[in-house]
């Protein structure tokens, strides 16, 4: 992992300083680029990342994303729980390409690799009150 967490974005410094992205905003660009994708129910975080949401001190947004900065570009992790349903293997190259695609319009960012986990199907839950008007209905 780099030594200096974030990310110079210009080797060259120009004559008004040098821009600098934390590895948290990606987390976030990331997260908002995974979840954009139809088939995705929602992405997972583990314990401690719940814990840090409840208090306040990160976003949702970057939850079920990790960042590894290395000398080359960007690792990154995506930790998603699908839809039932959908089709896994599409959803997650749909995954890769729109957060490469989305961090390099955004930020001109070398991404190395993005890994999708699949940590789980979410199913739709049928309302009771939903049932119950179907059948007053016939």
């Amino acid at each position: 992992m780099s030594e200096n967490n974030s990310v110079q974005m210009f080797e060259d410094h120009s004559q008004f300083g040098k821009v600098e992205i934390s590895p948290e905003v990606i987390e976030i660009i990331a997260g908002i680029a995974a979840s954009e994708i139809d088939g995705v129910g929602m992405l997972r975080g583990n314990f401690a990342s719940g814990v840090a949401e409840r208090l306040g001190r990160k976003s949702s947004h970057g939850k079920g994303v990790k960042v590894d900065l290395g000398d080359n570009g960007l690792k990154i992790e995506v930790y998603v729980i699908t839809n039932y349903g959908v089709a896994i293997p599409e959803v997650c190259k749909k995954i890769q390409e729109n957060i490469v695609q989305t961090l390099k319009n955004m930020t001109a960012i070398h991404v190395l690799s993005v890994d999708v986990h699949v940590v789980g199907v979410h199913f739709e839950e049928k309302n009771e009150s939903d049932s119950t008007k179907k059948d007053q209905e016939v």
